[in-house]
């Protein structure tokens, strides 16, 4: 198993047993092959982080629900909790491993320094100028894939493999092709082959999925007789299913690895075309990073002593955080609520659900306001399809007088999973929007799906029921209430709970404070100027 525990850490890369997960609470999965996904499966219930393709991989095949995937971008730096209370956070990059579809290393820093795990990787000159690395940073720890750490074993270029094969190929006009691959990786070379050679390339249902979800040029089927190059398991080459193939058809077989496999059928062709980086490659890539150490992904495969000459001098552990330690020595059986909420607040744009606009002079201008936002909002949810389903929305809207002076430059997240907008009328020809979120997390407590905000908030009299006239009985439905000629109350005595009053309280209004009680106390002398406000506006009424 190519998993590791990051020491004094909370960070576990690919390790997927809790059992022996010890203090691990932040786990990060770097590409879906197999030998990096042991103990991975549908009754994982704990967040897990990686890239965008993996993401997708992850849940189709291993039916890990996705309210535990959180995909990161790829190039971009990401904010994650290291503790309960959002005291220590460190910053995660993900970069390009060039290894198989979604496969990435992760760049860790924070109070533990700079670690870059590489996990499975083909170096490219081109990784040093990520923005993440080029910036001359000192890396303190290199987790190193070193599965071909060997100065035995030299290797070609992707590209000389490659033609490596088309020669081959050629020297085989009227045969079929079998290449025998792993069920990830190598989809661009046969995407290559398909367009050297002008033909279709067989697939198996289920990597037709994957090269459809790449972006691949169209050159793949799932027709059996279509194409004369037919991908199929490396475990099908076999000198039994050789024999077969050759009995209706002349037939080679490629198989596309750096790995030492011995070939049972003189018809079996190895090539040393690696997703792996070669001897060489990992010296050039250590000398240019000169980290203050190597420590090998492989353990069984040692490859410290080759680097010694690259390595910069060591610093000593880290101390870890009293919030961290506790965090680590936490029960580990749930994931605690708060750190969900914590991460979900640093990860998002910090900005609030609501939204203030002002009422419209009259009902038929109300209406067709109303009718005009709608098809904005559809033609804006059907253009958020095609693009990430969380962009703020730009608005600029007067504050309560005697309150704040200053107009609010505010970002209101517009999701395309949004389901329901409430419409709350307030006093001063203030409407109030309250938008659903599509966050949800699992009850500690019961198990059920809860929302981080409230997806509604009644309005009604004194016991709680429904407003009435032309508007829609409240019972949660998914439909807005209408506008009542008559102001209610902003916060009936009912509804004064501090949740509420979060809500209804302007982003600007809130000071830059990371403590829970500092933000009740703000919280409070908001709604008690509202108060006094509305009490002074009724002695003059």
């Amino acid at each position: 198993m190519n998993g590791t525990l990051i020491p004094h850490t909370p960070i576990a890369v690919d390790f997927w047993s809790l059992r022996r997960a010890g203090s691990a609470r932040l786990f990060f999965l770097s590409h879906m092959h197999s030998d990096h996904t042991v103990g991975l499966s549908s009754t994982w219930a704990r967040p897990l982080y990686c890239s965008p393709i993996t993401a997708y991989l992850v849940h189709r095949h291993l039916q890990v629900s996705k309210k535990w995937i959180r995909a990161l971008e790829v190039g971009e730096s990401h904010v994650l909790p290291l503790d309960e209370i959002g005291r220590e956070t460190m910053t995660v990059t993900l970069l390009d491993a060039n290894h198989c579809p979604g496969s990435v290393m992760f760049l860790f820093e924070g109070y533990f320094g700079t670690i870059l795990y590489t996990g499975d990787f083909r170096y490219t000159p081109s990784m040093l100028k990520e923005p993440a690395l080029k910036l001359g940073k000192q890396i303190h720890t290199l987790y190193l894939d070193n599965t071909n750490c060997n100065p035995a074993r030299v290797l070609p270029s992707r590209q000389e493999a490659a033609r490596q094969i088309i020669e081959l190929i050629r020297k085989h006009p009227q045969h079929n092709i079998k290449i025998g691959l792993y069920s990830l990786g190598k989809e661009s070379l046969l995407e290559q082959l398909a367009l050297e050679f002008q033909t279709w390339v067989v697939l198996s249902p289920r990597r037709l999925e994957l090269v459809q979800l790449l972006g691949l040029a169209d050159v793949f089927t799932v027709e059996e007789k279509a194409g004369r190059i037919h991908a199929v398991d490396h475990m099908e080459v076999c000198r039994s299913a050789m024999l077969h193939w050759n009995q209706t058809h002349p037939t080679i077989a490629i198989l596309p690895t750096s790995r030492k496999t011995h070939s049972s059928h003189p018809d079996i062709h190895i090539i040393p075309y690696s997703d792996h980086s070669s001897y060489s490659e990992l010296r050039a890539f250590v000398a240019a990073l000169k980290p203050c150490q190597v420590v090998p992904i492989v353990r069984r495969q040692p490859c410290r002593d080759y680097f010694q000459d690259s390595l910069s001098p060591r610093l000593s552990v880290p101390l870890v955080p009293h919030s961290v330690q506790q965090y680590m020595n936490s029960s580990s059986r749930k994931p605690s609520l708060l750190c969900l909420l914590l991460e979900r607040r640093l990860k998002r744009p910090r900005t609030q659900g609501v939204v203030f606009d002002s009422f419209p002079e009259t009902a038929d201008q109300s209406q067709g306001d109303m009718d005009s936002q709608e098809a904005k909002n559809d033609n804006f949810s059907g253009h958020l399809e095609k693009q990430a389903s969380h962009r703020p929305l730009q608005i600029k809207k007067p504050l309560l007088p005697d309150l704040c002076s200053k107009e609010w430059d505010g970002a209101v997240p517009f999701s395309e999973s949004q389901k329901m907008v409430t419409v709350l009328t307030a006093p001063l020809n203030v409407s109030v929007h309250l938008r659903s979120t599509d966050e949800e997390f699992m009850s500690l407590e019961t198990g059920e799906e809860i929302g981080v905000w409230p997806h509604s908030v009644p309005r009604g009299n004194r016991d709680g029921l429904a407003a009435t006239g032309n508007q829609s009985t409240w019972t949660g439905q998914d439909c807005p209430l209408t506008h009542s000629s008559e102001a209610a109350p902003l916060l009936a005595p009912e509804f004064r709970g501090l949740a509420l009053k979060y809500l209804l309280t302007p982003v600007n209004f809130f000071q830059a404070q990371f403590s829970s009680r500092g933000f009740d106390q703000q919280v409070e002398k908001y709604h008690k100027h509202l108060l006094r406000y509305r009490e002074e506006n009724d002695t003059f009424v």
